[in-house]
């Protein structure tokens, strides 16, 4: 049995794509970098990736001083964008939330920069149902380090993951964790330890 339920925040908890294609359009219009355009359904693919490697991926020929100065530019869109117009959550997401975390400690792990966990919270209204949270933006670690962070910060001794993309199930492996593959996220899982289809069924697994 689980002592503590970890979740990734995007393909997970919620859809900011359609916000950040926009965001980070524009981002890159008052940037002066022309002829580029992101669109939500690629974000959906490199999202979980480190923030670097994103823009790496997006921006591959520009130089490396370049996107450090762009990374933090398209992070400020960001931020503003998703103020004004929060992603969405996923169906009956707080009803689960407020089950489960009547039983387990809920944390967040996510590899993204520091404040967006904090947003997504405020946004949602979500930060009671939630112990803890820590993003590469605020340790500098990725998300196995991070996982065994938050693990040994609570005592976790049987923590689960919850997450969206084969990134997730790779970091739970290294960070010795089983993953509960959310399938209505972004992306795929090979063999993963539990499935759900929808975030509601996380109470079938757990209560």
């Amino acid at each position: 049995m689980t002592d503590g339920l970890i979740f990734d925040v995007d393909g997970t908890l919620w859809d900011s794509t359609p916000v950040v294609e926009e965001a980070w359009n524009q981002a890159l219009l008052d940037f002066g970098i022309h002829g580029v355009t992101i669109t939500a359904d690629r974000l959906k693919g490199l999202f979980g990736l480190p923030m670097m490697e994103i823009i790496d991926d997006i921006l591959p020929d520009e130089p490396v001083e370049k996107k450090e100065k762009l990374a933090p530019f398209c992070f400020r869109y960001e931020h503003e964008y998703l103020a004004k117009t929060p992603g969405v959550v996923y169906p009956e997401l707080e009803e689960t939330l407020q089950r489960l975390s009547e039983k387990y400690p809920l944390f967040i792990v996510s590899n993204c920069q520091a404040g967006y966990i904090e947003l997504f919270l405020e946004k949602t209204g979500f930060a009671p149902y939630f112990k803890d949270h820590v993003c590469p933006g605020d340790t500098d670690l990725l998300k196995a380090d991070n996982i065994r962070l938050i693990a040994k910060r609570h005592a976790l001794k049987t923590p689960v993951y919850i997450g969206d993309t084969q990134m997730d199930a790779n970091a739970c492996r290294d960070a010795g964790v089983p993953i509960v593959f959310a399938a209505y996220g972004f992306g795929t899982v090979e063999k993963p330890d539990y499935v759900i289809e929808k975030p509601k069924d996380l109470c079938g697994l757990f209560l």
